[in-house]
């Protein structure tokens, strides 16, 4: 049976039924979260049990379209489709829409799916703000709502081999002076990565740098590019760390391109990461629709946080239709295990990976205010 019969989700009933009032009228759909707990989360059927929907639940249409990115952040959203989630409370009609990267998202969810983009989907904190700003949409402000968290961790940063030894741990205070010297000693900066500016991967990269005493700004050439880009640019020796998540941090180090200087999880355990966030005129229009993908989406977070489901996430998530990466790439982050390099202990904790309902401090997929605010109060716009 799934954990969410007794949540209501905040104000869903309020703001779900009427017109966006500004264009920051986010997180209108969730209420209290769930009781706190220090394991994962109470196992949901391995499969939707078929059933009727009651007529007062009955969607306002079967159909969405949801972006995504591969990387475990999205796993519950597949997962509700493929196991049935989504179709089991009425929206059989849901298409989850792989996009090229993160400006792609942006611009399919600014066109909407009725002009070939999508609904909403998957994002990094604070996109859904950003946009609904106009201030990553050349202006164009598309109103958009926050309803859940879709997952806590499952990020890391990675460090290129040709830096082994140098100290590029969790801690790289004492890697400052070999960091800013790159210029001098190189010929040029000492170069990084993440997927996209003034969001979550970017804030990780940013705030282990400045631990450090290492200015991001100016110390370091600091860029956005997909990951495919910098793992190439690891192997041939002009990138030298990368902010993303999983499966690409692992890769790199099954790889043996470089090796694992941190997991988020040791700068911030439990940390807000990625949401579901879809415009706002889908959400006013369909607001039975809307409970009815949030209500597939939390079964399928839950179904995620099984153990015993893990191994056939694995398989589903690594096919050729979702994330289409080996399934050995996906198995240790699933299993909280992570082999660090350049000679850090191994960590094997299921706590340090991704998780999608409940961790040990409380909710997931509980979308938090206060975590919007410090997304938003630590954008350098």
């Amino acid at each position: 049976m799934s954990d969410f019969s007794r949540i209501t989700r905040r104000k869903f009933v309020v703001t779900a039924g009427v017109s966006a009032a500004s264009s920051l009228l986010l997180k209108g759909c969730l209420g209290n979260p769930p009781s706190a707990t220090t394991q994962i989360a109470t196992p949901v059927a391995n499969t939707a049990a078929p059933g009727p929907v009651a007529a007062n639940d009955t969607p306002e249409t079967t159909t969405i379209k949801l972006g995504y990115i591969p990387i475990v952040e999205s796993a519950a959203l597949i997962i509700a489709k493929e196991k049935g989630f989504f179709a089991k409370y009425g929206m059989t009609g849901v298409e989850v829409s792989k996009q090229a990267n993160w400006a792609s998202a942006r611009d399919n969810v600014t066109i909407g799916s009725a002009g070939g983009g999508i609904d909403g989907g998957q994002w990094q904190m604070p996109m859904p703000h950003l946009i609904s700003e106009g201030i990553i949409t050349n202006g164009q402000k598309v109103p958009m709502y926050v309803l859940a968290q879709l997952e806590t961790q499952g990020n890391g940063i990675a460090v290129s081999g040709i830096h082994v030894g140098k100290g590029l741990g969790l801690d790289i205070s004492g890697a400052a002076d070999y960091i800013k010297g790159f210029q001098a000693n190189q010929g040029r900066k000492f170069k990084a990565a993440h997927t996209f500016p003034n969001v979550n991967q970017d804030f990780w990269i940013r705030y282990w740098f400045a631990a450090g005493s290492i200015d991001p700004d100016t110390d370091i050439d600091l860029l956005a590019v997909p990951p495919a880009e910098t793992v190439q640019g690891m192997r041939n020796g002009t990138m030298d760390a990368f902010s993303t998540g999983d499966p690409w941090p692992y890769r790199i180090v099954a790889d043996d391109i470089g090796f694992m200087s941190a997991l988020t999880h040791e700068i911030w355990s439990f940390h807000p990461e990625e949401y579901l966030a879809i415009r706002a005129d889908w959400v006013d229009a369909n607001p039975k629709a809307t409970k009815a993908l949030l209500k597939g989406l939390m079964e399928g977070q839950q179904w995620m946080d099984n153990p015993a489901n893990r191994p056939e996430a694995v398989k589903i998530l690594a096919g050729r239709n979702y994330f289409n990466v080996p399934e050995n790439i996906l198995t240790p982050p699933y299993s909280g295990t992570y082999t660090m390099g350049d000679g850090k202990a191994d960590i094997k904790d299921i706590n340090a990976g991704p998780l999608y309902w409940k961790d040990p401090k409380g909710s997931v997929s509980y979308p938090y205010k206060s975590h919007d605010t410090w997304s938003v109060s630590y954008t350098h716009l």
